[in-house]
């Protein structure tokens, strides 16, 4: 009897072995299933922390912005650009309008330097004009050589070109140039651009300077609105910024 029974235990031992890894295979199946759907929800954590993180980041740059002595500052988030070749006007969107006391004319800053002005205020919107559209004008000042001149835009992707500067001026490369509080909208001494570029004209009496924009207008998501408290009087120019 113990050659009939043999073989029949020999057989049950491998099935019975089988199924206990058969078993034994859908449990880790399940729980690799678990572990993917757990990894997954903790790579979306912890991208929504990096986020976060990135966000509080930008919010302390925003913070540590000084206003100059009677102007007040407050945030605000872009929702939308429009510039590019195809675009009339440069500008950016902003979530605040005439609710939140935004109107037109107020300088828009960031941490990097000056961005624009308000142009068009909806109740809850507003239109900032860049200051690389060609029809915005911003009386500068260097920051070493003191020599003045306007900050005018060219175009998306174009350099800035700083006008009226006489032949005889020593502005020098590199220099950083400055609002001049001129014109009565922005206030004296925010970094606007670098001055990139010098050539002396033959048929003008003022030189070609070329200069570099300071802040990274597509991956700008906050902005500061400034506005004067009306303690501090600006000069006006006669021509329209």
């Amino acid at each position: 009897m113990g050659w009939v029974v043999k073989p029949g235990r020999l057989a049950h031992a491998r099935i019975a072995d089988f199924w206990d890894t058969y078993v034994r295979l859908v449990d880790v199946h399940k729980e690799n299933i678990a572990l993917s759907e757990e990894l997954d929800r903790l790579r979306l954590e912890l991208m929504e922390l990096s986020e976060k993180a990135a966000s509080v980041y930008r919010l302390e740059a925003l913070l540590d912005f000084s206003s100059p002595a009677g102007w007040s500052t407050s945030g605000a988030r872009v929702v939308a650009h429009n510039f590019g070749p195809l675009s009339a006007v440069n500008s950016l969107i902003i979530d605040k309008g005439k609710f939140q006391g935004v109107t037109a004319n107020m300088p828009v800053v960031c941490p990097d330097g000056v961005l624009g002005r308000t142009y068009k205020s909806g109740l809850n919107f507003t239109s900032v004009l860049l200051l690389t559209d060609l029809n915005s004008r911003i009386p500068v000042i260097s920051s070493r050589t003191r020599v003045s001149g306007i900050i005018s835009g060219q175009g998306y992707h174009k350099t800035l070109s700083m006008q009226y500067v006489h032949l005889n001026s020593e502005l020098e490369e590199g220099e950083m140039l400055l609002t001049s509080g001129l014109a009565g909208i922005y206030p004296k001494g925010l970094p606007v651009a670098r001055v990139s570029n010098i050539v002396r004209s033959e048929i003008s009496l003022f030189l070609v300077v070329e200069a570099e924009t300071l802040v990274d207008f597509k991956n700008r998501e906050e902005v500061l609105i400034m506005k004067n408290s009306g303690k501090i009087k600006t000069q006006k120019l006669d021509f329209e910024e």
